[in-house]
């Protein structure tokens, strides 16, 4: 179905048990435009009368620092749909997506020139950063929360295979490949030059540039998750997810290294 077409939706979720949406700020560039489509998914589900929807969430950064990070836009628009959700009264649970493993090649994790690898961040070596493998493992938590329908409605969970620092980051990529990594270190970037980086390689204007800025902030003041503990998420898989170890052996940009 279409986000921005309701009867499209209509017919697209008619006759369905169950509902995982999942929209992207990413194309729209608008935390107002992602949540209307992201009520309108939630309105749908329930005129259907569908029996579990499930959206991919994320925490209100405004409310979690209390104002201090008032920026990550892209978390806060998804947080508002969630508080909708909430308040329509259907059968609904959250599924909260980490921090994407395939974030760091090429991007913060890089050859900076004649095979010298580092990983470079806005944060402390010791921020704890739960990764998870989106392309390999959001199957596995979304089909192990409709398995587990009664269990977690109303529910968040928690979608990251464990919290990882930049330091056991750097480490495991130099057990992995001990001769690239002889020389591996990491560096915590200052803000301005982590976003005149974003900007240069990516074109985004500085408001995004702060909101990715206030987002790697988000990791150490206040917690990706609020400091929320991912055992009880954990427990509910049927699968193992992804290691940082198994991602990085299996990733293209890594091809090579020894």
């Amino acid at each position: 179905g279409d986000y921005n077409d309701k009867q499209s939706l209509h017919a697209a979720i008619k006759g369905a048990w169950g509902v995982f949406s999942v929209t992207n700020f990413w194309e729209l560039f608008s935390a107002e435009a992602e949540a209307a489509q992201g009520k309108a998914v939630a309105d749908v589900c329930k005129a259907e009368g569908v029996k579990h929807l499930i959206w991919s969430s994320l925490f209100n950064v405004n409310k979690l620092s209390n104002g201090v990070l008032p920026g990550v836009v892209h978390f806060d628009g998804k947080a508002d749909v969630e508080d909708y959700i909430r308040s329509l009264g259907i059968p609904a649970s959250f599924f909260h997506a980490g921090f994407y493993m395939s974030n760091l090649p090429g991007q913060s994790l890089r050859d900076m020139g004649e095979g010298n690898w580092a990983l470079a961040m806005p944060n402390p070596a010791d921020a704890p950063i739960p990764l998870f493998d989106a392309a390999a493992d959001t199957g596995k938590f979304v089909k192990a929360m409709f398995l587990n329908h009664e269990k977690i409605l109303g529910k968040s969970i928690y979608g990251a295979t464990a919290y990882y620092t930049p330091t056991q980051i750097v480490d495991e990529f130099k057990e992995l490949f001990p001769n690239t990594g002889k020389k591996m270190g990491f560096s915590q970037l200052p803000g301005d030059v982590f976003k005149s980086i974003v900007g240069s390689t990516t074109g985004a204007p500085e408001p995004i540039q702060e909101a990715l800025l206030q987002n790697m902030r988000l990791l150490k003041e206040f917690g990706y998750y609020g400091g929320e503990k991912l055992e009880p998420s954990l427990a509910i898989l049927t699968e193992k997810p992804t290691t940082w170890k198994e991602f990085a052996k299996k990733e293209p940009l890594f091809a090579g290294l020894n």
